[in-house]
């Protein structure tokens, strides 16, 4: 069989339905799987962004990408069926965007530090142990997975503002093209 050639995927905006769902279990790591991770990593450095979940590309699966690296030393995650074992009881505020909400920016509260159970591309389980930014973005990509934005976890007042300036944006350039 051929290798496969990554393609940059198109991703989903606010409101897209698809962001609010649950997504769907990946029973096995398939190359299917494989090469949708690859796709997933090229969008992601190609939007730029240090995370993507498969929701965010319109497929509601249990899969995601994030580098929180530097540029001169990525450190690429795969992650299939990522869950949150163990969280913190310690707090840290990042200040957090989203590919799926562009150019809108918030500070946001989780945990500090968490413990990640996945399944990596070989099919094999692994943990991860993350804090700093790492910790917020792998909590940030599995809040996609279940249907979860960044801007649910600040207040009313600040999301309904983020919403709008979305709305309006959006409004604005439907109406240029």
């Amino acid at each position: 069989m051929g290798a496969h050639i990554a393609n940059i995927m198109d991703i989903i905006k606010l409101p897209d339905p698809v962001l609010r769902e649950t997504a769907m279990a990946v029973p096995e790591v398939t190359d299917g799987i494989r090469n949708l991770l690859d796709d997933m990593a090229l969008t992601m450095y190609d939007a730029p962004g240090i995370g993507l979940a498969a929701p965010q590309i319109n497929i509601s699966k249990r899969i995601i990408v994030m580098d929180c690296g530097k540029d001169e030393a990525p450190e690429l995650y795969k992650m299939i069926n990522p869950e949150i074992i163990e969280s913190s009881e310690d707090k840290a505020i990042l200040e957090e965007g989203c590919l799926s909400i562009p150019d809108q920016t918030a500070e946001v509260t989780r945990p500090a530090s968490v413990t990640v159970r996945y399944t990596d591309i070989e099919g094999d389980t692994k943990m991860l142990t993350a804090e700093g930014l790492l910790a917020a973005c792998v909590q940030h990509e599995i809040d996609h997975l279940n249907g979860v934005l960044f801007i649910d976890h600040i207040s009313r007042l600040k999301r309904d503002m983020i919403i709008r300036r979305v709305m309006k944006e959006m409004r604005q350039s439907s109406s240029k093209s």
